[in-house]
């Protein structure tokens, strides 16, 4: 008989988008490390005699109003969406996780606190509330970074809290409170391993978000500080020459959405893969 990760393994493999968003996702995991060695030039490098030209064997992906290479400013912009993809979901389920295994497991005016104060979140729409935090924060990367995990974090709270509800009434959680052990234990050592499947799923899913959160952010100029690159600066720039220089927009967009689809892939894919009642 085989472990559940195997057969979860299995199930994911067995569907083609996923194992194709896996790729793509992997591609630009390592476009963003390797950045400085794949990138054939500076990507803050201006020329003057190089502005807004057209996509050519010397500069693929053409130049921008700087005379700076567009594929080098593109591969450098992947390295701060998937940062911040990967470092604002960490704080986002740091927070939430968490919190929502305490209110799930706690119950009573516990779980109604944090419920509200989750709702009252949920109720501000997503990019409102990281546009508002962001900018009270300043504008970097960093502070973008921060204000997309808190932001996200109510998210988490609600998979979590819900998780752990359901995992509470197994028989194995009520005889672990028979035996006496106490609350904190039983939550960590029965109920926590069990809402890790969902946490995952979640997780992937909310990285795309946080990249089209990011993106956004340095769209309006609270993420990325310019000369540094990133897809939302870089499409700020560019709306100002969409008639004249048409791939300073289409390359970085380009880049947003096979990012942001890769990983949605990848996360319809594990939740079919690891779902107990899938075959």
């Amino acid at each position: 008989m085989q472990s559940p990760a195997r057969l979860a393994v299995r199930r994911f493999f067995r569907r083609p988008a996923a194992v194709i968003g896996l790729v793509v996702v992997a591609a630009f995991v390592l476009v963003a490390v390797l950045a400085v060695f794949v990138a054939p030039f500076d990507p803050i490098a201006t020329s003057w005699t190089t502005i807004r030209k057209a996509p050519s064997w010397q500069h693929w992906m053409g130049t921008d109003e700087n005379g700076r290479d567009v594929l080098s400013r593109v591969i450098h912009g992947a390295r701060a969406s998937m940062l911040a993809g990967v470092v604002s979901v960490a704080i986002a389920a740091g927070i939430g996780v968490p919190t929502g295994l305490l209110a799930g497991f706690a119950r009573g005016k516990t779980d109604m606190v944090i419920g509200r104060v989750a709702d009252a979140m949920l109720a501000v729409p997503f990019l409102v509330l990281a546009i508002a935090l962001a900018a009270f924060l300043g504008p970097s990367l960093r502070n973008a970074m921060v204000a997309i995990g808190v932001t996200a974090a109510p998210v988490f709270m609600r998979v979590a809290r819900g998780a752990t509800m359901d995992a509470a009434t197994n028989e194995y959680v009520e005889a672990a409170r028979a035996l006496g052990n106490p609350a904190w234990r039983v939550a960590v050592r029965h109920v926590a391993p069990n809402i890790v499947a969902p946490v995952i799923v979640q997780a992937t899913l909310a990285i795309a978000t946080a990249i089209i959160a990011e993106a956004s952010l340095s769209f309006l100029g609270l993420g990325q500080q310019p000369p540094s690159p990133s897809w939302g600066s870089m499409l700020n720039s560019a709306q100002r020459f969409l008639s004249q220089a048409p791939w300073l927009a289409i390359f970085p967009g380009a880049a947003i959405f096979l990012a942001v689809l890769a990983f949605n892939l990848v996360g319809d894919g594990l939740r079919d893969a690891l779902d107990p009642r899938g075959k």
